[in-house]
């Protein structure tokens, strides 16, 4: 890849994009394009298709989504699934349009069914009923890949799809509406503890077993898809290792010197049982994961503390 190639990063203000524009300046690129929300609508056609116009570039990087936990998830279904979308079809479209030779969309591990087998393996992709509270992010995502797929098979450009697990890292969201499971836990124990370690009240029965990835692996691999050319369509992202979520609290807790009782709500739900990602595809590749999760969850502790005063809050 040139060093000098127009690369767009998509949503490059964001957790995982901001890890990939970190990551690409790293290694050398000097030519990274970025907007923010305010300066372009992914969501609108007319604005994205005169972005491309304009800008020409070389190399998208779909890092633009509409995310949240299973709150958001359950509480917006129509946002989750309509501007996602949205989004992603002006990317992948434009991007057809305009010759864009190599395209890398990210998704999640949630695309795969509920109950599929674990680990998952990517040809699992549609082939049973998916967790209910992320389906709409789920299907939006699949289409995604779908279109992606679509777009390798007709025209034979090197697009692909990588499908990272349960992510986690510097400038997250701990917006405790709308947070995933890894920091909201962080939030809510560095709050506890604040509070003269009062207890910790956390959904479910904690016995689901999770998978996660420090963003900056991700970042990692997503700088060696555009660096080489893959096989095929869609790869798993991820370490190839779970814990229960009880053994994530105790973790977390730990990480943040929290002393007080932990409460398990199994009144919430749990979501999907297991989700561990088979990345065996990947590592054939010749990419694999380096941040252990006890490292990963201190580094991002401590840009939580640096950041707490200002840290990202999201808005429905």
């Amino acid at each position: 890849m040139n060093k000098n190639a127009r690369i767009y990063i998509a949503g490059h203000r964001g957790m995982v994009g901001s890890a990939i524009w970190r990551a690409l300046e790293a290694k050398g690129y000097t030519n990274l394009i970025g907007r923010t929300s305010k300066e372009l609508d992914l969501r609108n056609q007319n604005e994205v298709s005169e972005f491309f116009s304009s800008e020409k570039p070389e190399v998208i990087i779909d890092a633009a989504a509409r995310v949240g936990g299973i709150l958001a998830n359950n509480n917006y279904p129509y946002q989750f699934l309509m501007e996602n979308m949205l989004i992603q079809n002006n990317l992948i479209d434009f991007s057809l349009k305009t010759d864009v030779q190599k395209f890398i969309f990210l998704g999640s591990s949630c695309i795969y069914p509920k109950m599929a087998p674990q680990p998952l393996k990517e040809d699992y992709l549609l082939t049973g009923p998916l967790e209910p509270t992320n389906e709409w992010y789920a299907v939006a995502k699949i289409t995604g890949v779908k279109a992606c797929e679509a777009i390798r098979k007709q025209f034979g450009k090197d697009y692909i799809s990588l499908m990272p697990t349960n992510l986690y890292g510097p400038y997250d969201n701990f917006d405790l509406k709308t947070s995933h499971v890894l920091p909201a836990m962080i939030r809510k124990f560095h709050d506890a503890k604040e509070s003269g370690n009062s207890h910790v009240e956390l959904w479910g029965s904690g016995t689901p077993m999770r998978e996660f990835l420090f963003v900056e692996d991700l970042a990692d691999a997503v700088v060696f898809a555009l660096e080489n050319k893959f096989q095929d369509n869609l790869y798993n992202v991820g370490t190839g290792k779970d814990l229960t979520i009880k053994e994530l609290a105790e973790l977390i807790q730990k990480t943040v010197g929290h002393t007080g009782e932990i409460i398990w709500d199994s009144s919430k739900p749990d979501g999907t049982p297991r989700k561990l990602m088979d990345v065996s595809k990947m590592e054939f590749a010749g990419w694999k994961a380096k941040v252990e999760l006890s490292e990963g969850i201190n580094k991002t502790y401590q840009w939580f503390l640096e950041n707490k005063e200002n840290f990202k809050e999201v808005k429905i």
